[in-house]
């Protein structure tokens, strides 16, 4: 008979006590995860990532901003030029979040998105 597996998890999932509630609360929040994707290829203006992540609203992504600036995920480098530049990055704790979006993305690409050799079968029965 096999012996019942010990309960590492706590009862309750509350962001104060449980590491992953805490985690899933700052990835989880809508835009999150997609800002971090773009980030993590370099410093990005507001505009650029306005640009990348279609629908999001100028008022959400600056509040998305905030929030991943006061989590010390991103970072905010303003530049004194004419016109002003802003740029953001991510931190080093920023970057911890990278493994997370790259299994995100394996993730998604197994099991969310047609394969290629499924689409061109999908294509070729509705003909």
């Amino acid at each position: 008979m096999a012996t019942p597996a010990t309960r590492t998890m706590l009862p309750v999932h509350e962001a104060s006590t449980c590491a992953v509630a805490a985690a899933a609360e700052i990835i989880g929040a809508k835009w999150t995860a997609l800002l971090v994707h773009d980030l993590s290829e370099g410093p990005r203006r507001f505009s650029e990532l306005e640009h990348s992540c279609a629908g999001i609203s100028p008022r959400t992504l600056a509040e998305r901003l905030r929030a991943l600036e006061q989590e010390g995920i991103v970072e905010r480098h303003s530049y004194p030029e004419s016109p002003p530049r802003v740029e953001y990055e991510l931190t080093e704790k920023g970057r911890a979040l990278l493994p997370i979006i790259r299994e995100m993305r394996k993730f998604g690409r197994t099991w969310l998105t047609p394969a290629p050799t499924r689409r061109k079968r999908a294509t070729a029965a509705r003909r």
